[in-house]
């Protein structure tokens, strides 16, 4: 009897240990699949220098909308939509589904370009430097120890870049902290510390020193003699009524008889002023200020320095030419996080590429704080959007960027600034953003393509419904126009800073006008007579124009401006 027993036992651990092994070789061959798969993918999305525009995503057969579908036509009037909104019954077409496939297709595009890169190339640790290395400096946010414009690279910050970029806009001095800001000016304004207390290497170049908490290392740049240095970001602002006592005005003023534009900015540059007002012989610098605004200018004949090779002008010293120096005005350049936490969550919204992240850059100016976002996008977050890393619920942030639409989404918000811009321009915007980023331009091919027309096909129909969403659901809103800002910004700016809660000073918001531009304006723009619409888009982007028209009548709200209406 006990034989037997034996036996059985012995089957039954050879049993367990059988059933042990394959379950471990069944696990193992479910990862060996995993890796390949995962494997796969990357290899998929990782070919190619410059890869092309991904496809925008088709709706499946049984949603797709045949060409005789009504919403595909300018709408003859404004019905009631099945959830009970006022809105056009072609709109209620867009099936929620095909909202999730786009809305998809626009993170998954986001999250994969602003994926680092990471560089598996060794890093030396003996660099060589540009320029001279002068010390490590004090430096806070009370005292700045270079008083001229900042920069931002989170991720490959190098003293080589900070030295360059500093150099080009006009400055003699360089310094870096935190190994990723980047500070220049032409006058050193604090204390040298230790060499000890500068010890945080750049993000991207190890082994060379990038300042440390509170400090500076700071460089002497590459010589340049006067009349070689060539500067960006010059820009003509116009031409203005010189005020009653330009003394007071202006910070600084010289003289010379074979003044030159060049000259003069050179000078205001030196003096680390953003504005050069030039009328030879005379050469003023100082900033945008109650006595001196740039709110009023005056047609260009009034001045008749337009080409320095001129002889000079008569006496008349009523107008005079102003230009933007590549110095940003540093009167509203810190900013910081709420002191304390907001219970109320406000919304920035707007339909991708009318401009919101230039409105943020413009509310942080005049707030003196940060904007947070739904998203993350590291390009911004270079460019000192620091709130980008922020949790967009955390409450530390004045508003929150959002581009998404929805009862939802919507009424997760207490507030919103609803921000629309013309859809033409909104469209061609956002076409440039997603081939060539936030300051490139898509390329003839692009255009030709036939990824235009299905991107106008998908997203004219997203313009229309963001703004009939966010009217609808939106617990209380703030329409605020693209264009109305361009043309009236500091009494806009002034809205909106009342809407936040905040006050905004008349040095910030004048700080504000003078650095508007920011560095989120596409350079070298396309020709006025550019227009890759047809006709049939046409038709179509005119119908949803003369819709969020009257939604925003009947919701008693600003309406669309008169460039908009369908011609």
């Amino acid at each position: 009897m006990a034989k037997p027993f034996y036996r059985l036992q012995r089957f039954l651990r050879r049993t367990q240990l059988f059933l042990l092994f394959l379950g471990v070789a069944y696990i193992m061959a479910g990862s060996v699949l995993l890796l390949q798969r995962s494997s796969l993918v990357v290899s998929q999305r990782g070919g190619g220098a410059l890869p092309p525009l991904p496809s925008l995503p088709s709706p499946p057969r049984a949603l797709e909308a045949p060409a005789s579908r009504p919403f595909l036509r300018a709408p003859p009037g404004v019905d009631e939509m099945p959830d009970g909104r006022p809105g056009p019954r072609w709109l209620a077409s867009r099936n929620l589904e095909i909202r999730r496939l786009r809305r998809r297709w626009f993170h998954s595009l986001m999250s994969e370009r602003d994926t680092p890169r990471v560089d598996h190339s060794p890093m030396q640790r003996k660099v060589h430097h540009k320029g001279t290395y002068i010390g490590c400096f004090l430096d806070d946010a009370k005292g700045r120890a270079l008083k001229g414009a900042v920069f931002y690279d989170f991720r490959k910050m190098t003293s080589t870049m900070c030295q360059d970029t500093c150099s080009e806009s006009g400055y003699q001095f360089a310094g870096l902290e935190y190994g990723s800001e980047c500070y220049c000016g032409n006058r050193v304004g604090s204390s040298r510390v230790r060499e000890e207390d500068c010890n945080l290497d750049c993000k991207g170049e190890r082994g060379s020193p990038c300042g440390g908490v509170g400090r500076l290392s700071v460089y002497k740049v590459e010589e340049m003699l006067p009349g070689q240095r060539r500067f960006r970001n010059v820009r003509y602002r116009g031409c203005f009524e010189m005020p009653s006592d330009p003394t007071a005005a202006f910070l600084f003023h010289a003289t010379q008889w074979n003044l030159t534009l060049q000259s003069c900015i050179e000078a205001c540059t030196d003096k680390e002023l953003p504005l050069a007002v030039l009328r030879r012989p005379d050469c003023y610098c100082g900033f945008a200020s109650l006595s001196f605004s740039l709110q009023c200018p005056v047609p260009d004949q009034h001045c008749t320095l337009a080409n320095t090779s001129m002889p000079p002008a008569p006496p008349d010293s009523r107008f005079f030419q102003v230009y933007q120096t590549p110095v940003q005005d540093s009167r509203c350049t810190e900013r910081e996080f709420l002191p304390e936490k907001s219970s109320r969550l406000v919304a920035l919204s707007s339909f991708p590429g009318a401009g919101n992240t230039w409105v943020r850059h413009l509310i942080e100016l005049a707030t003196g704080f940060y904007t947070g976002s739904y998203y993350f996008d590291g390009t911004l977050y270079n460019k000192g959007f620091k709130g980008e890393k922020d949790y967009w619920k955390s409450g530390r942030t004045i508003c929150v960027k959002t581009h998404e639409s929805g009862r939802r989404e919507i009424e997760m918000y207490d507030a919103a600034i609803l921000l629309i811009r013309n859809p033409y321009h909104s469209l061609m915007a956002e076409f440039n953003r997603k081939c060539a980023g936030h300051l490139g331009h898509a390329s003839e091919q692009h255009w030709k393509s036939k990824e235009w027309p299905e991107f106008v096909d998908s997203y004219a129909s997203w313009w229309a419904s963001h703004v009939l969403d966010w009217l609808h659901f939106g617990r209380r809103l703030l329409v605020v126009h693209y264009e109305g800002l361009r043309a009236a910004l500091v009494p806009q700016l002034r809205s909106i800073a009342a809407f936040l809660n905040t006050s905004a000073s008349e040095e910030r918001l004048l700080c504000a006008e003078s650095n508007q531009d920011g560095h989120f304006k596409r350079p070298g723009g396309r020709q006025a007579d550019f227009n890759p619409f047809t006709p049939e888009m046409k038709q179509l982007i005119d119908g949803y124009i003369s819709a969020v028209d009257q939604a925003l009548r009947e919701g008693n709200h600003t309406r669309l401006p008169q460039e908009y209406m369908p011609r």
